[in-house]
């Protein structure tokens, strides 16, 4: 028998031949970035794919976005990306690999051969068979219990070479997924949006003394006191025809997209935490501003759940782990869903009613496209005309804004907002807020979310492709804009909007209710 191969040679130390095997088998495999964990992220979790070489290739470029975005406290961080690269070509983790294995087979070899001639020969132990002069070779002159202990030596090399390569590129591949997307050339610089256009210009502003808080108060469709003790402020009942119009919105709205070729989806309001950062939304902004709900779970060492703030993220994540054909591109979809804003900061401050709220229905579009701006912006630009289609139909007067840089979430290169009119507003922003919002993310998404293309004849010289994102209605927001624009004070209520009467039971106009509700 040999020896090691006893019924107890698991509390045995290995033999060179075990040890060879060992090394074999664990360091078959190059170790890469995309072999590698990356930190605080669950097994579960899409492994992303930052892509360092046009950061190292653009370091003043990253450098200048961050400062220009509001991110200042990450503007050394491309350096120091670029130094850890530097770090790691002066490792040189491939060669130390090369040379270990090398050597490895040196070892494996020289053993085979004197293990052949002992057993044939019958006269030797093989553990500890000698080299002979006539073997050449760097291990002629090793016994086999240096040999056995050279083995166990390689093997601990080979996983101290696994580890510190795996820190360096963990370290690279954190530092890298930090950093906000490039903006578009077409974002102004600042904090200043730049006009666009305008919708419904005709219309003249509504100079009504009342906001929609009084209306919906009056005509018995918003409850902000049972609210505030259910659940606090933020929140709201809507009631009566206000319920019939939310659902009415939602209609519309899918009706319009179906009509361009969007497809229906009725996405999860929970997500796993990393999925919601992988998509650019972090618990807290870079103000510092809590943005994300965050879900205790019950059992220990599960992933973290959130509230969705928009079905932006599980619709990004439908394709998360996937790959998504050429021919397939672009991809549409649409859907409506609840969404959950914290906002615990300043953009809470001074607002009432129903124009920031920490629960509301959303109506959302989303769009995978081939991985050039000319593709990602053909999708951007239908979205729009979908938004101003419906903005133009409701009959609320808009500005369409080209948003600054430092209005910018992470994951968006470009936004385009467009704000309507609100009387209650006058004092703020001259009246204006924001109902929609549309963004080209191009592959900052699909990079951490591991979604990729299958681009057989490699016309593009990126398999991620580009995401872009807008919003079709946010209800409370259109609903308070309806409200507002539409009160007629010698009706005593709110006419309805022509487009959406077919879901309004045949009801034009909104007034108090005979009997109030309860």
């Amino acid at each position: 028998m040999i020896p090691g191969h006893s019924s107890g040679y698991a509390s045995q130390p290995l033999s060179i031949s075990q040890s060879l095997r060992c090394i074999y088998r664990k360091s078959r495999c190059r170790f890469s970035t995309a072999s590698i964990l990356s930190k605080g992220l669950p097994s579960i979790a899409p492994r992303p794919t930052p892509n360092v070489k046009h950061i190292v290739q653009n370091l003043d470029l990253h450098r200048q976005n961050c400062i220009d975005r509001n991110y200042q406290s990450l503007q050394e961080q491309p350096f120091a990306i670029a130094k850890l690269v530097e770090k790691r070509k002066a490792l040189n983790f491939d060669q130390g690999n090369v040379n270990l294995k090398k050597e490895a087979r040196e070892l494996q070899g020289t053993f085979k051969v004197k293990t052949k001639n002992a057993l044939n020969d019958g006269t030797e132990d093989v553990q500890h068979v000698g080299i002979g002069a006539d073997n050449d070779g760097a291990h002629d002159t090793l016994n086999g219990a240096a040999r056995g202990e050279r083995a166990r030596q390689i093997k601990q090399e080979l996983r101290d070479l696994k580890e510190k390569e795996q820190e360096v590129n963990a370290t690279i591949e954190e530092l890298a997924l930090e950093l906000p997307n490039i903006m578009s050339p077409e974002t102004p610089i600042g904090n200043d949006p730049r006009p666009i256009s305008y919708i419904n210009i005709e219309i003249p502003p509504s100079e009504g003394s009342k906001s929609h808080v009084d209306i919906g108060t009056e005509l018995d469709l918003l409850d902000f006191t049972s609210s505030s003790t259910t659940s606090g402020w933020g929140w709201y009942y809507l009631k009566n025809a206000a319920v019939l119009l939310e659902q009415a919105l939602v209609q519309y709205a899918l009706h319009t997209a179906l009509k361009q070729g969007f497809t229906l989806v009725s996405p999860p309001s929970i997500v796993y935490s990393h999925i919601s950062n992988a998509c650019g939304f972090r618990p807290r902004d870079q103000n510092g501003e809590t943005q994300v709900y965050s879900l205790v779970q019950q059992q220990e060492n599960k992933p973290e759940l959130c509230l969705t703030g928009t079905a932006e993220i599980p619709f990004a994540a439908m394709k998360a782990n996937t790959s998504i054909s050429l021919s397939g591109l672009p991809l549409r979809i649409i859907g409506a869903s609840r969404c959950y804003r914290a906002e615990a900061g300043a953009r809470g401050v001074d607002t009432k009613g129903l124009y920031r709220v920490h629960e509301f229905t959303k109506v959302e579009m989303f769009a995978w496209t081939k991985p050039t701006l000319l593709h990602a912006t053909e999708a951007f630009n239908t979205m729009l005309a979908i938004q101003t289609s419906l903005l133009t139909a409701l009959g609320l007067r808009c500005r369409v804004l080209e948003m600054p840089s430092r209005d910018l979430g992470a994951s968006a290169m470009r936004k385009v907002d467009i704000e309507a009119y609100f009387s209650s507003r006058k004092k703020r922003d001259e009246g204006w807020g924001e109902v929609t919002s549309t963004s080209i993310c191009t592959d900052y998404q699909t990079r951490r979310l591991a979604t990729r293309m299958s681009d057989r004849g490699k016309e593009f010289e990126t398999d991620f492709p580009y995401t872009v994102n807008g919003t079709a209605v946010a209800i409370p927001r259109i609903v308070a804009a309806i409200l507002e624009n539409g009160w007629v004070e010698e009706k005593e209520g709110v006419e309805v909007p022509e487009c959406l009467w077919p879901w309004m039971g045949g009801m034009q106009v909104i007034t108090k209710p005979e009997v109030e509700g309860r």
